[in-house]
């Protein structure tokens, strides 16, 4: 992935528009990581309003987006959302049919969904608009609990920082797990967000709240190689497993045993890349025991094998000029950020070894 365009129109969000140019847009090579040919495009070029007052110059039409490897679809207001502009239609459809990235940031789902490229496929948006998107768009299947949907090479993404979620999530896909984790750290923010919508919903607030779990998470991380239990995390954090595996799940959005999955597949992918060690020494180091398990949850959690992960991502950023696209996953679509995400829960649910078994508690 090298350009990217992102389609800005009348009554923008500044947020989810900066989202974009932030993941995007900015200088990084001296953390070595590459620039991205990034563009602001719009239907009619010259002064477009956002929905806060003021104005941007956007100097470039929609040509742009006809040959860009990514193009993000910002939020619209919703009087829109029923009459988007047909030229911003076609550049969606466009992409779609020649198998490039399309990401929508908040309500731009109702822009990607207006275009018919979501029918039969699953989706997001806010959680405050779910419902609305549902109802218009009945052919789409819409998530309203998960941060961001992957189908194929269309994501979308629930509001505002959720956006955030979902352009580190094509990061990584494109750059590795490791430069992402550069990019996360220069924005000041966390790669990879646990839980999903689910804990922003308007809900009554507990009457009391419990010590933070950090210190067990944090220990967790530590040993990840370690046979971890319910019982054992239960009796660091002095609750009651059942207690503990409720807690952990308020606070994270997922199981413990989801959780934990999903650290050992972010440590394999650091080790692959920035070592080389074989699969067997990684998947001790992991928790995963034995290199066909760790094989058998890098091809459900992230649709490709260690040994190609290692191919594209352990690089230089000249070799990396000729590593092959790295494969999307071949489930038909992904989900991230729900309370029970299928992704990392499925990972080592049949498959994972005494080391990196972990059974929630009900």
């Amino acid at each position: 992935m090298k350009t990217v365009a992102c389609i800005v129109q009348d009554g923008f969000a500044p947020f989810e528009f900066g989202v974009a140019c932030e993941a995007f847009g900015l200088d990084r090579s001296d953390d070595g990581i590459p620039n991205f040919e990034f563009r602001i495009v719009t239907p009619e070029p010259g002064a477009i309003s956002s929905k806060m007052g003021f104005s941007i110059n956007v100097e470039n039409d929609l040509s742009f987006a006809y040959e860009a490897d990514l193009v993000v679809v910002s939020p619209v207001p919703h009087q829109y959302w029923a009459r988007t502009d047909e030229r911003v239609l076609d550049v969606i459809r466009d992409a779609v049919a020649r198998d490039a990235w399309v990401l929508s940031v908040c309500s731009g789902s109702f822009v990607v969904a207006a275009a018919g490229v979501l029918d039969g496929r699953k989706a997001t948006t806010h959680w405050m608009y779910a419902q609305k998107m549902a109802e218009m768009y009945p052919k789409v299947d819409v998530d309203p609990d998960v941060l961001y949907v992957q189908d194929g090479r269309i994501i979308t993404s629930a509001g505002t920082a959720a956006g955030l979620d979902a352009c580190l999530h094509l990061l990584r896909q494109e750059l590795g797990a490791e430069m992402t984790n550069k990019i996360a750290r220069r924005m000041v923010v966390p790669p990879q967000r646990d839980g999903g919508q689910a804990q922003f919903i308007d809900k009554p607030l507990p009457a009391t709240t419990s010590l933070s779990l950090a210190p067990v998470t944090d220990w967790m991380l530590d040993n990840l190689r370690l046979e971890l239990t319910v019982e054992q995390l239960a009796a660091k954090a002095h609750m009651s497993p059942r207690t503990f595996a409720r807690r952990f799940k308020a606070d994270h959005g997922a199981t413990p045993a989801a959780w934990l999955a999903r650290q050992r597949i972010i440590h394999a992918q650091r080790l692959l890349e920035s070592t080389d060690l074989g699969l067997d020494r990684i998947a001790y180091e992991t928790g995963f025991g034995s290199a066909a398990v760790l094989r058998q949850n890098f091809a459900r959690v992230l649709g490709t094998t260690p040994t190609a992960y290692r191919a594209r991502f352990s690089c230089t950023p000249d070799e990396a000029e000729m590593a092959v696209p790295a494969p999307t996953p071949n489930a038909a679509s992904a989900s991230f950020g729900a309370s029970e995400r299928g992704g990392a829960a499925a990972a080592g649910e049949d498959s994972r070894p005494p080391a990196s078994v972990l059974e929630p508690v009900a």
